[in-house]
């Protein structure tokens, strides 16, 4: 069992029942699912760069990341349908639990003045979205070896359909959030 499955176990699931009195613990909020997703950008024109970001995103992740081809044609953005214009990877279980656990403690803490995601960042279902200009801060990448860095952006997909409850649970996982004042 990891470090949040069990914190989510021990202390998550009582809190938030006792906040928002929540009468069964199997309604307390889950993490259904992290949602990494990589725009390609100007690697479109760069079949060998979009390998090289695949590579680098199956180590942050622990598994091969889905490439994602354009359904349409868009001259006006140089795109061709069928072209490669994105990296998907969604983690579910203890993949999942794992990144997160990564993410929380050691990721955001190395980026440059860190103080903290910002809060408005859910979206009406309560799901929330980051971005990070750089993957290079994963203690997995060896910066030597990285071609041309990339920016991605993580999804973190929750059982409950509230921001509030959602934000009450991420912050009980260990989500580092912005401090108001």
């Amino acid at each position: 069992m990891g470090i949040l499955e069990d914190k989510y176990k021990k202390e998550v699931v009582g809190k938030l029942m006792e906040e928002f009195k929540i009468k069964n613990p199997l309604a307390v909020p889950t993490i259904e699912k992290v949602v990494v997703n990589v725009g390609a950008g100007e690697a479109l024109k760069s079949k060998d760069l979009i390998e090289s970001w695949a590579k680098d995103l199956a180590i942050i992740t622990g598994q091969k990341p889905l490439i994602r081809k354009a359904r349409i044609s868009v001259s006006a953005f140089g795109v061709r349908k069928g072209a490669p214009v994105g990296l998907k990877c969604t983690l579910r279980g203890e993949r999942a639990r794992s990144f997160l656990e990564r993410l929380f403690a050691i990721v955001l803490p190395r980026l440059s003045d860190f103080r903290g995601v910002p809060l408005d960042a859910f979206d009406k279902e309560g799901n929330y979205t980051l971005g990070l200009p750089d993957f290079t801060i994963f203690p997995e990448i060896d910066v030597t070896k990285v071609n041309k860095p990339f920016g991605l952006e993580i999804t973190i997909v929750t059982t409950t359909k509230d921001k509030e409850i959602s934000k009450r649970f991420l912050e009980l996982l260990g989500m580092p959030f912005e401090k108001k004042g």
